[in-house]
């Protein structure tokens, strides 16, 4: 093995590892399950995402192989509800992937809850992810604290209501979920709020589905850079997007979507004997 998850990846003898990583302070905790052990529950997602008795993220990832001896990113949202695809969280898993020693630097392909995706990446730097195809969809609007916002929604392998304001983003509310057309968004929708700031150069905020306010979303940021395009009469090009968290560039070229930004993984350990009981079952 190589990199900074070399001496951590095992955890405990007998333990349940976990590493802790982000994406532009989108943060998720991972759990190495190499052997196919795991299963990774609603219950445990919950308590692994809880920020006062749990670990705290955003999200809970199953690092994993599938059927077929590809490798599996198994991801749930903070609230335990599976999710298609997090380009965030997939840069971070793909980052341990190498860190661990489960691949080479280069390019790696894994399958998602959404479908197949790839990474592109070096033994440390930013992580390129193949997001796969964007589509624009419907016009559509969310309601933030009583006021009906103008958006569209984009599909991104994962439902998105982009709505573009000419201020900034920070003024909106969006501790409370947004409001939105249930006849568009029948499973929910991620929810961002976009301020065009450059050429090709976006500022974002996003209520994220079943987690909460998040500091950024990847496939939100495709969906964003997806809409100022359209906005602007393209369906190809690159934009840099502002989040709190940091900045990402996408990249939409013939109706497909690559996603580059950091992944870091910040911490490693094994989770306690204390931790919830009922939670850990076998898959």
């Amino acid at each position: 093995m190589t990199g900074s998850a070399e001496r951590h990846v095992g955890g405990v003898p007998g333990g349940v590892a976990f590493v802790k990583g982000h994406g532009t302070e989108n943060d998720f905790v991972l759990l190495p399950d190499p052997d196919s052990r795991l299963e990774l529950t609603a219950e445990l997602a919950r308590a692994l995402c809880d920020r006062h008795a749990g670990l705290g993220a955003d999200g809970a990832i199953r690092v994993a192989r599938d059927g077929q001896g590809r490798f599996l990113m198994d991801y749930r949202n903070a609230d335990g509800s599976l999710a298609e695809m997090c380009g965030n969280g997939a840069r971070v898993f793909a980052r341990y992937l190498v860190d661990a020693g489960w691949a080479r630097p280069g390019r790696i392909e894994f399958t998602t809850h959404g479908g197949p995706r790839w990474a592109e990446l070096g033994s440390t730097g930013d992580v390129t992810i193949g997001m796969g195809p964007v589509r624009m969809g419907a016009a559509s609007t969310a309601t933030i604290a009583g006021v009906e916002i103008d958006g569209v929604a984009v599909d991104v392998g994962n439902p998105h209501l982009v709505c573009s304001v000419g201020v900034d983003p920070s003024g909106f509310d969006l501790t409370v979920r947004p409001g939105i057309d249930r006849t568009v968004f029948p499973d929910g929708a991620n929810v961002e709020i976009v301020q065009t700031v450059g050429a090709d150069e976006v500022r974002m905020r996003v209520h994220e589905r079943g987690v909460g306010e998040t500091r950024s979303c990847g496939t939100g940021t495709v969906a964003a850079a997806a809409a100022h395009l359209a906005a602007t009469g393209r369906s190809d090009g690159t934009v840099r997007v502002h989040v709190p968290g940091g900045s990402v560039t996408v990249t939409i070229t013939d109706g497909n979507a690559t996603l580059t930004g950091p992944a870091v993984l910040v911490a490693f350990g094994t989770l306690g004997e204390d931790f919830p009981a009922g939670v850990l079952t076998s898959a």
